[in-house]
């Protein structure tokens, strides 16, 4: 006769049954006893301790050092302080403390009010406070110390070369905060040393409004996300053949024309606020102005364009609606050149983004007037020679212009595609990467294999899967090393894009097409890690559950149970007889 045992516990001071114990760096669920209750870990807390960097995504490439004790803080004593003199960073960091404590406060479920605890004193020391705008060579780099001071309070001093750094800084402080839910209290590790600096200076998601309308609030929220992930460039691919919801001072009827509304546009104060919002959160937005291809809606009434939805489509592009430059006619030169000054006027930019992609000659080869143009004009025929010879003429034409407009040569990005073939698209593996590196170029690595996160659905304009099938995923991203593509030449990668083109996609889905996938890219720019995505799991999961309660809707990745189990989810499990996993 066997008698089962009742174990009755006193669970009154502690929400839930279960805490979690360090066991072979992993967190291991344990029932709560009268004995453990006092000293029961939740599994945020337990993470601090237990999991790799304390949990921190993006990993840091520094000194991670976490004390053994937590401590708890004031929700409503959290005081943070900056620069004391007026400087060009004092309106950022002012902003960029407004975010922290409100992203402290999302930590908390509705209707738990936690009281008690630690003041904590948030000090913010930059060295250079002037620098205000993000480049290729800003230091992004920061230290973050936390300790307790001999009356009581918390102090955590951010020391950075500039406020970006600094606001990295406030986002791993931020990771550092967590919600313990067996007792309702916020708590963070009372001793902490950590030094931090990006590995790759571009690190970036590159989206696409054109092609179904991005709501502004949605694009905040794709900010958000990178802020959280330590990204920070925003490549904003703002038109397209299929729309021009961009509204440009100077030529205000192309987004007449070519948005799919008056209210699916892009107005100056929009722009200005993506901008801002970019701004506090250490994310510069970089514009693209794709020409002399994807071109079309907007520019009916020019006579600039040729190609326009001519059919059937495969001849002219690469997706309908066709649309491309005509580079012979003078006065395109005129009108882009005034959206070149609009962008260079609102964006401010570092580098400048002039498109380039998929050029397709059979559009210039059916017109007669180009044709006639290049052999009255250049003396040139009619191979593909003679019209790349029309394609640089057009770029020569437009850099001018571009230059002009910003009063000087700023460095330049296009796209390396210029057939309409697939198959010529970049590859992490393409030799044109080896070329273009050989030849001295930099590099930031966007190819399509492992970076194009609209991959893997449903095809649009033919049935079966799309182009670029399958789905990619996080692991594949995480897996795809700028070191390992470059080589010796790793020095000349400037970074990064995840890229999503909106042909199946629009603000309803666009948080969870980009996250958290994007986040693994993320740590692959900024820690340049060894390891293969099995030793970064745990964090990642950590990561997504961030995202979620910062408000962006990351696509969820395993069962949740997976995340509370940690190591028991993976092909290949092991088990010894009390149903523990083996190390």
């Amino acid at each position: 006769v066997s008698i089962n045992k009742i174990i009755v516990l006193n669970f009154s001071a502690l929400n839930s049954a279960w805490s979690w114990q360090c066991e072979k760096g992993y967190c291991q669920k344990k029932l709560i006893t009268n004995e453990t209750q006092e000293s029961a870990l939740s599994l945020p807390a337990c993470r601090l301790f237990c999991s790799e960097s304390a949990a921190l995504w993006p990993k840091p490439t520094g000194d991670v050092s976490i004390g053994n004790f937590l401590a708890k803080i004031n929700l409503n004593s959290i005081d943070v302080e900056g620069i004391k003199l007026e400087t060009t960073s004092t309106d950022l960091v002012q902003a960029a403390i407004k975010v922290f404590k409100e992203n402290v406060q999302l930590l908390v479920p509705k209707g738990v009010n936690p009281t008690g605890g630690k003041s904590l004193i948030v000090n913010v020391d930059i060295k250079n406070p002037e620098v205000n705008k993000i480049t290729l060579s800003v230091d992004e780099s920061y230290t973050l110390k936390i300790s307790e001071s001999s009356d009581g309070r918390l102090i955590a001093l951010i020391t950075a070369p500039t406020f970006f750094g600094a606001r990295h800084g406030l986002e791993t402080l931020n990771q550092l905060i967590i919600f313990d839910d067996l007792r309702d209290e916020l708590q963070v590790p009372r001793d902490v040393l950590i030094t931090d600096r990006p590995a790759y200076p571009h690190r970036g998601i590159l989206l696409d409004t054109a092609r179904n309308y991005v709501k502004v609030d949605t694009i905040k929220k794709t900010i958000k996300g990178m802020a959280a992930s330590k990204m920070n460039t925003f490549h904003w691919h703002i038109t397209d053949s299929h729309s021009f919801p961009y509204v440009s001072k100077s030529q205000p009827n192309l987004s007449k024309l070519g948005a799919y509304s008056p209210r699916k546009v892009y107005t100056p104060d929009d722009v200005a606020e993506v901008i801002a919002y970019g701004k506090v959160r250490g994310v510069r937005v970089m514009p693209e102005f794709d020409a002399p291809a994807h071109v079309g809606e907007g520019w009916q009434d020019t006579g600039l364009v040729t190609c326009l939805n001519w059919q059937p489509w495969q001849s002219y592009c690469v997706e309908p609606p066709c649309g491309q430059f005509d580079p012979t006619k003078s006065k395109l030169y005129d009108v882009i050149e005034d959206i070149y000054g609009d962008m260079i006027t609102q964006f401010d930019p570092d580098i400048f983004h002039m498109g380039g992609d998929e050029v397709n000659f059979n559009c210039w080869n059916s017109t007669n007037s180009i044709v006639e143009w290049m052999s009255k004009e250049k003396g040139w025929g009619q191979t593909e020679e003679d019209f790349l010879k029309l394609w640089d003429y057009f770029q020569q034409q437009a850099l001018e212009r571009l230059y002009k407009k910003a009063g000087g040569e700023i460095p330049v990005i296009m796209w390396t595609s210029h057939l309409t073939e697939k198959e010529n698209a970049l590859k992490g593996d393409d030799e044109q990467v080896t070329n273009l590196l050989n030849n001295g170029y930099k590099l930031i690595l966007s190819n399509y294999d492992a970076l194009y996160l609209d991959c893997g659905f449903a095809g649009w304009v033919t049935d079966g899967n799309n182009w670029c099938a399958p789905y990619i995923g996080w692991q594949k991203v995480y897996d795809n090393k700028p070191a390992n593509i470059a080589g010796s030449k790793k020095d000349q990668i400037l970074g990064a894009e995840a890229t999503l083109w909106t042909e199946q996609v629009d603000s309803t889905a666009i948080d969870s097409r980009l996250w958290p996938r994007a986040a693994a890219l993320a740590e692959v720019l900024w820690t340049e890690p060894t390891n293969n995505w099995t030793v970064a799991e745990q964090r990642f999961l950590v990561h997504r559950e961030r995202l979620v309660t910062l408000g962006v809707d990351a696509d969820g990745v395993e069962p949740e149970w997976c995340l509370q189990n940690e190591e028991n989810c993976r092909i290949g499990a092991s088990f010894n007889v009390d149903n523990k996993p083996l190390q």
